[in-house]
């Protein structure tokens, strides 16, 4: 719209769907430097923000949308025999059928996948921050995509099969570990990965819980996913 600088600033601004106060300062003194009205200005780049709010929003909401299921209410049909059990099973006791398949896995897939979208953010937040030379906007961009992920993985939903439940345990289990020592607890990577090991934990903890339930006649693998919570220090006793 104005000049190809411009509009990239815009662009990498508004791309978390937000506009801190030292991004619009650099912004208007970009525009005053090009010649351009700054009122207007002003009102082209709120109609830019609201229409990436609502594009965000749109994108969070197919992502987060209930998939398709194989549910009745509270109660599950059995592919396989046709009985009708409660929705926890993982196997049914009529036929022995394991409700997995096709989709089985897709729910880490997902989690992983929503994280990585909001780990782009922040390398586009980097980016920004360094075509401005602005390290204190970098900064807060980080903190904000930091706290993202963490309430992606504490409001993500507890898997429902087990094979969702074995593999989403084995892949957070490292996750959920401190790791470093003394020397190297300071270390970017270290650090940051050590923050996210208490939400990781809980989740774990959360489908510790729900396999109690649903696996009650599949020892095999309650005991896998018992093992799994020992090792990152997770009380099975029953």
């Amino acid at each position: 719209m104005y000049n190809d600088q411009l509009d990239k600033l815009i662009e990498m601004a508004l791309m978390d769907g937000e506009l801190t106060e030292k991004e619009k300062q650099i912004l208007f003194k970009k525009a005053e430097i090009f010649g351009v009205d700054l009122d207007e200005f002003e009102m082209v780049l709120e109609a830019k923000l609201f229409e990436k709010k609502k594009s965000i929003n749109k994108e969070q909401s197919a992502t987060t949308a209930s998939p398709k299921s194989n549910k009745l209410g509270d109660i599950r049909k059995c592919p396989a025999c046709g009985s009708m059990l409660e929705s926890f099973k993982v196997k049914c006791p009529d036929c022995d059928h394991e409700f997995s398949g096709i989709e089985a896995n897709s729910s880490i897939n997902s989690l992983f996948k929503m994280l990585n979208s909001a780990e782009a953010e922040r390398v586009d937040q980097s980016n920004m921050s360094q075509f401005m030379g602005q390290l204190t906007a970098g900064m807060a961009g980080l903190d904000r995509i930091g706290k993202k992920k963490k309430e992606i993985i504490s409001n993500f939903p507890i898997p429902t099969t087990k094979d969702d439940m074995l593999e989403f345990m084995s892949l957070a289990m490292p996750k959920s570990r401190k790791i470093g020592n003394f020397f190297t607890q300071n270390q970017p990577d270290i650090k940051e990965h050590n923050t996210f090991v208490p939400v990781w934990k809980a989740k774990c903890e959360q489908i510790v819980m729900k396999a109690r339930f649903s696996m009650k006649d599949d020892k095999a693998a309650l005991d896998q996913i018992l093992s799994f919570a020992k090792d990152i220090g997770i009380k099975t006793k029953n």
